[in-house]
């Protein structure tokens, strides 16, 4: 179980640049950042991937919610892990309706 390098082990240090850059006295107008580019417009109109996600976060918040509720259908009362796997049920089912109806790229118009 060795290493197979078989070089020296020091390193010196990299020379410095000579090269100086001296800053203009009126930087460009510009961002020197470039712009992001644009994302692909099949990404947001993909109908059967927001159905097949938005459906399946939907199903799984219900399941999360119906399991937290079945010790209350037995008289058990709620405690706040109850409470709380409720909540993150309800969340998670929440997800998946926001996923399914997009409402951000519906009111917001996509450049």
């Amino acid at each position: 179980m060795g290493s197979s390098f078989s070089g020296s082990t020091e390193f010196s240090a990299p020379a410095p640049p000579t090269v100086s850059t001296a800053v203009p006295a009126n930087p460009p107008a510009k961002s020197a950042v470039p712009a992001s580019p644009a994302r692909d417009p099949e990404l947001k109109t993909c109908w059967s991937c927001r159905v097949l996600s938005g459906s399946t976060l939907f199903g799984a918040g219900t399941y999360v919610y119906l399991v937290a509720r079945r010790p209350l259908k037995q008289g058990i009362p709620p405690g706040p892990g109850t409470v709380l796997q409720m909540v993150i049920g309800i969340s998670i089912a929440c997800w998946g309706v926001v996923v399914l109806v997009d409402p951000k790229g519906k009111s917001h118009p996509v450049i």
